[in-house]
């Protein structure tokens, strides 16, 4: 085997690999679609549960201003817990933002070797996604919690 082929593609023709190539770079993506899909529904869970919490915290606090007994460990407690949701909140928008960039250079990539490989066909020109221009839409690594506006 020389250093160009591996064992999925050795004995193939270079059509039959590169059309076994882009099925893969295919699949990434439709996987990358599936994992944006769970992390939308997570994060829309979680707006959910922030939100409804941050009205409680509200009218606890409207309650607690106008004399009404509270338990003010458990408001900090709460506020702690709004506070990571918003970390969560941000997890999920760097994730998302990290999975269309990845998804975009893969179907670059996909639609690139099609249109090098086969051509164009009856329908006319190939066209091939625009690869996105920046190496990294998000150049954070880590969180920790702070002021954040959302939306």
């Amino acid at each position: 085997m020389d250093e160009t082929s591996s064992p999925d593609t050795e004995g193939m023709t270079p059509l039959l690999a590169a059309a076994e190539l882009q099925d893969h770079l295919m699949t990434v993506t439709n996987d990358l679609e599936r994992l944006q899909r769970l992390l939308d529904d997570a994060g829309e869970a979680l707006s959910e549960h922030f939100f409804s919490a941050s009205s409680h915290i509200s009218a606890l606090m409207e309650a607690s201003s106008q004399g009404l007994p509270s338990d003010n460990a458990k408001l900090k407690q709460v506020m702690a817990d709004i506070a990571g949701a918003i970390t969560a909140l941000q997890f999920q928008d760097m994730a998302t933002q990290l999975i269309a960039h990845t998804s975009q250079r893969l179907r670059n990539c996909a639609d690139q070797l099609a249109r090098d490989t086969f051509g164009d066909d009856e329908d006319g020109e190939a066209v091939v996604e625009i690869a996105p221009l920046r190496p990294n839409p998000v150049t954070q690594d880590e969180m920790d919690a702070g002021s954040i506006e959302l939306f």
